[in-house]
């Protein structure tokens, strides 16, 4: 009896495997068809080879009808194919990401360690002293200057971060489902030729007691004297800082909305979801990586400038930023400096996490299932 084999490989696949103990697996896995040619009879047969990277090997037969036992001899070919695969896939990965992670180390990650050290030394009169000592963390916990003015910088970075979101959320929803075009898109980006302070000394122009608001609203006999809040207020530095954010949020968004496919849109609404539901149950969640970036992104670079404050602020818009710039450039005291710096750095973690667990609290995150 002749006997005549030929066997397909499809492409290897990788998913999420069960979870034990709390902790999820990862499947790596190849499907083998193969087609057995006898001299009476020609029959198809297909197995399916799955790996589980923490929990050893196993086999499942999906389909199977392999009355010769002809698949077994493909099994380790198959799962030879989908090791090498993944290893030159992870080859490739750690390649090209060699330079930026290279780039983050260098530029990033050793001046950040240096500079956690520098904070626990001292210094005076630009000299520093490499004595190990937590002093520059009291005397800044101490001082209520220094909370003073966090409080001004967290309150402009969390009302800037609100309104760039909100603002920017509905015009990337209209970009991605509703313009046809991306020169909506392209306009708003225009933004980003004009330079830092140019659009801040605008806004101050336009927010002055002789500015485009006052004088329109003089002229309509709105009010009698030019209105002096506008200028030199936290209400000043907010909307400059939000017109100077706009663009970056706008653009997170819109990658994030990018992602969520019209198909599980009117999925939900064939299921009978209102419009509100299926913003709040897939929207949001599905775009929720892009919106927490998204206000992260506006609330660090909003908290932390301490220019706009500077120039539109008055008296009361001095932040933490300017107190740590000063300390480096005009005081020469950079172990408080730096203490200084990583204390606000844990505010903006806290900030960070007090955001994600309101998203959890609000039911707009993913990975949990909600039943009302």
């Amino acid at each position: 009896m002749q006997r005549n084999e030929e066997s397909f490989l499809t492409k290897p696949w990788a998913r999420k495997g069960p979870t034990q103990d709390g902790q999820s697996s990862r499947q790596l896995g190849v499907t083998l068809t193969a087609k057995n040619n006898l001299s009476d009879r020609t029959f198809t047969f297909q197995v399916e080879h799955v790996k589980e990277v923490d929990q050893g090997i196993h086999k499942q037969g999906r389909n199977t009808s392999d009355p010769n036992g002809i698949g077994d001899c493909y099994l380790h070919k198959g799962i030879a194919m989908i090791l090498n695969v993944t290893q030159r896939q992870r080859l490739i990965s750690g390649f090209l990401a060699a330079p930026t992670m290279s780039f983050m180390l260098v530029f990033f990650i050793l001046p950040s360690l240096l500079l956690l050290l520098y904070s626990f030394w001292s210094a005076r009169s630009f000299v520093i002293d490499p004595t190990f000592n937590i002093d520059n963390y009291v005397r800044t916990l101490s001082a209520a200057g220094f909370w003073r003015t966090g409080v001004t910088g967290l309150s402009n970075g969390v009302w800037t971060a609100i309104a760039s979101v909100v603002l920017s959320f509905p015009a990337a929803y209209y970009i991605v489902y509703r313009s046809v075009n991306n020169n909506a898109f392209y306009l708003i980006l225009l933004s980003w030729f004009s330079s830092y302070l140019v659009r801040v000394y605008a806004w101050r122009t336009i927010l002055g007691t002789n500015g485009l608001i006052n004088t329109t609203l003089m002229q309509f006999g709105l009010i009698n004297q030019p209105v002096e809040f506008l200028l030199f207020s936290p209400f000043a530095s907010v909307i400059t800082l939000v017109h100077i954010m706009f663009p970056f949020a706008l653009l997170l968004l819109v990658s994030a909305l990018r992602d969520v496919k019209t198909d599980y849109i009117e999925a939900a609404r064939d299921m009978g979801a209102s419009r509100f539901q299926v913003l709040t149950k897939v929207i949001i969640p599905m775009s929720y990586k892009g919106i927490v970036s998204a206000f992260m992104f506006t609330f660090i670079l909003a908290a932390g400038d301490y220019i706009t404050p500077q120039l539109l602020g008055g008296r009361d818009g001095v932040t933490n930023g300017l107190l740590i710039a000063n300390q480096f450039r005009s005081a020469g005291n950079w172990p408080l400096g730096a203490a200084m710096a990583f204390i606000t750095l844990v505010l903006f973690v806290g900030v960070y996490v007090a955001f994600t667990q309101l998203m959890k609290a609000c039911r707009l995150s993913p990975g949990r299932r909600y039943h009302n």
